[in-house]
């Protein structure tokens, strides 16, 4: 597993990675996947310039939690690097084209891979790629 379970830990892990890519010192690879997509979220910079980051992101507070947000661009980059589920590259290519921006494409798959994870968390069972494919499918 990439990441362990412990929310602080996670957090720490995004917070570590944009410290060391900020000073120039080495990163290993995962750490620069990190803050690359740190450095694409200049609103999140503040909160990852803090020594921690203890606060609760709730959908009833308001406020978008931003390391979910990143894991999402992290998880959907690991999807298209090694094309699973098989089709999500070329969707991702098509998508690109379509909008003319990377990272807004990337957005609108992280919709449809946030949907589809919400709905498997409510239905306490895995992802179902056929749905999550047919909906990347729809940007396009």
């Amino acid at each position: 597993m990439m990441f362990g379970q412990d929310r602080q830990e996670l957090r720490q892990m995004y917070i570590d990675a944009w410290r060391k890519s900020q000073a120039g010192q080495v990163v290993s690879p995962l750490e620069a996947q990190i803050a690359a997509v740190v450095a694409e979220h200049p609103e999140y910079h503040e909160t990852l310039g803090r020594e921690t980051s203890n606060e609760t992101y709730t959908p009833e507070g308001g406020r978008e939690n931003p390391f979910l947000h990143m894991g999402l661009h992290l998880a959907v980059r690991e999807q298209v690097a090694t094309n699973r589920p098989a089709g999500i590259a070329a969707i991702h290519l098509q998508l690109s084209q379509k909008t003319g921006d990377l990272h807004q494409a990337e957005h609108r798959m992280i919709d449809c891979l946030a949907e589809s994870l919400w709905e498997a968390q409510s239905r306490n069972q895995p992802p179902d790629e056929r749905i999550y494919l047919e909906r990347l499918k729809n940007l396009s």
